[in-house]
């Protein structure tokens, strides 16, 4: 039911901060909108949604979002350095992070604040009702003993270098990858062969140190 007002009705963005505010702190307000009747009576079961105790006002830790999707396109990104938003993961560099929950606002208001981004006070231009559908952190180049860190810092690579933006796709497939498994990947794709081709980097006929690439406890064929 709360799904067809507008997210302004209840929520709103008057200051660049990052921090998630949340309504009815004054008088209950805009919740008293419509539920002036339920609020006047503290034994109403609705003063159980968020108070442990109506009489004192303890409040309930707000519970992780279930149902309350984020939506971005990379395509209308692509002017944006890869790593304004993709940091280096705690994984000795391994990974790259994905903005995730209240900290991504902080990662997108540095770009998108009110004065720069006006369509950014609207909740709606990045969520919108549904199941909740994560991007994974963890491609199954990590289980090969892929490293991001030693790629990109070490040999001065780009992201473009193996990754292209998809535009239309839905989210967590907007950016492609190479294809790992390079000894059988097809002539014409993007692999890891790309660069392994025994010119630029050691290449597919280099059998003797199979750990460059593959971690004995995660390998099989």
């Amino acid at each position: 039911m709360h799904g067809r007002l507008t997210c302004m009705v209840c929520h709103r963005r008057d200051d660049n901060s990052t921090k998630i505010s949340f309504p009815a702190k004054s008088d209950h307000l805009p919740c008293a909108g419509c539920h002036q009747v339920q609020f006047a009576d503290k034994t109403s079961s609705m003063c159980l949604v968020c108070h442990t105790n109506p009489d004192t006002g303890e409040m309930k830790e707000f519970p992780r979002l279930e149902n309350f999707n984020a939506k971005f396109d990379h395509a209308k990104h692509q002017g944006t350095n890869c790593a304004t938003c993709h940091q280096a993961s705690g994984r000795a560099g391994v990974a790259r992070s994905i903005p995730s929950g209240a900290t991504a606002h902080t990662t997108c208001f540095s770009c998108h604040s009110n004065e720069t981004s006006i369509e950014m006070a609207s909740c709606s231009t990045c969520h919108e009702p549904g199941r909740v559908s994560r991007t994974s952190e963890w491609s199954v180049a990590y289980r090969k003993s892929f490293s991001h860190a030693r790629h990109v810092s070490g040999k001065g690579l780009g992201c473009a270098a193996c990754h292209s933006v998809r535009a239309g796709m839905e989210r967590g497939q907007q950016v492609s990858s190479p294809i790992t498994a390079m000894h059988f990947a097809p002539a014409n794709a993007l692999s890891c062969g790309k660069c392994h081709n025994d010119r630029k980097a050691f290449g597919p006929d280099d059998f003797g140190d199979c750990k460059k690439c593959h971690n004995p406890k995660t390998f099989k064929f």
